[in-house]
């Protein structure tokens, strides 16, 4: 008996309906995705290949695939791979997975950085895989980098991004919490933190909650602990009218503007996404 005939198009179509059986929200979209990645293919690349058969052996590739994404395991780590500020950023589940709401603090470092007198220094609290400090080393050509993070693994993604972006010598990578020891003052610190309520942690959707690491996530009892922690030691870090950058959560604004009003910091502004959520805390110390 022949074997059947697996198509490019007859493998999006199956996998388009098993994805929508198991509730995924964006069937088709993840089906193209994972196979277009498979083949090496964009997913125009597929559409023009349409009715290429496929080999047993990436017949067996993309099932493994499937597997992996109705378990629910993010698309960015099946990849191995997410793109932020239209670069493409390796991921794995030691960091968390750039979220494109991100872009906004990016934004608001770009133009702060640019307005500023050299010698800008700059430091990135809690780099994960590198993305932020990166495209800030890229964008910014004559600042000097410093970035921060706890995890080992995490800083060791981010040193190898930095170098498949050809910034690995403007970055200096620093082992540790929150704050680097021993370094001159800077001009600007952004840092997107954990700020989700620990009970709500346990509340995200699967693909966050059981993959993405909970460090990165938990912002403690009320999601304002590293708020605190980073508005009460940023000064001393800082020099005198230096700016902090934050990221926040939504609903978070007015609490983060009263922690960086009680820490001391002036010109306070809270920055929307274009969804109208207060996204960036942007503070300069008084």
């Amino acid at each position: 008996m022949a074997q059947e005939r697996w198509t490019v198009l007859k493998a999006l179509n199956w996998t388009t309906e098993y994805f929508r059986q198991k509730g995924m929200e964006n069937p088709r979209l993840e089906a193209e995705v994972l196979l277009a990645h498979l083949l090496g293919l964009d997913r125009m690349g597929l559409y023009l290949n349409y009715d290429k058969p496929l080999k047993e052996e990436e017949r067996k590739a993309y099932r493994e695939m499937i597997q992996r994404r109705t378990a629910w395991e993010p698309i960015a780590y099946i990849l191995g791979y997410k793109e932020f500020w239209s670069l493409k950023f390796k991921v794995n589940p030691e960091c968390l997975i750039p979220r494109p709401e991100t872009e906004h603090l990016v934004e608001e470092a770009l133009r702060i950085g640019g307005q500023l007198p050299p010698p800008l220094r700059v430091l990135e609290i809690g780099t994960g895989c590198g993305a932020v400090a990166i495209v800030l080393a890229k964008e910014l050509k004559e600042a000097q980098i410093v970035a921060t993070d706890i995890s080992p693994h995490a800083l060791s993604l981010a040193q190898e991004n930095a170098r498949c972006h050809g910034v690995g010598e403007r970055i200096k990578f620093v082992q540790g919490d929150l704050f680097p020891r021993g370094e001159a003052p800077f001009c600007l610190i952004v840092s997107n933190p954990p700020y989700i309520p620990t009970e709500e942690v346990f509340q995200l959707a699967p693909e966050v909650r059981d993959y993405e690491p909970l460090t990165a996530l938990d912002g403690g009892e009320d999601g304002l602990r590293f708020f605190r922690k980073i508005a009460q030691e940023a000064p001393s870090y800082l020099v005198e009218g230096g700016w902090v950058l934050l990221e926040m959560g939504k609903g978070q604004a007015s609490k983060v503007a009263d922690i960086l009003k009680e820490a001391g910091f002036t010109q306070i502004e809270l920055i929307p996404d274009y969804s109208g959520i207060k996204r960036v805390a942007r503070a300069q110390r008084g």
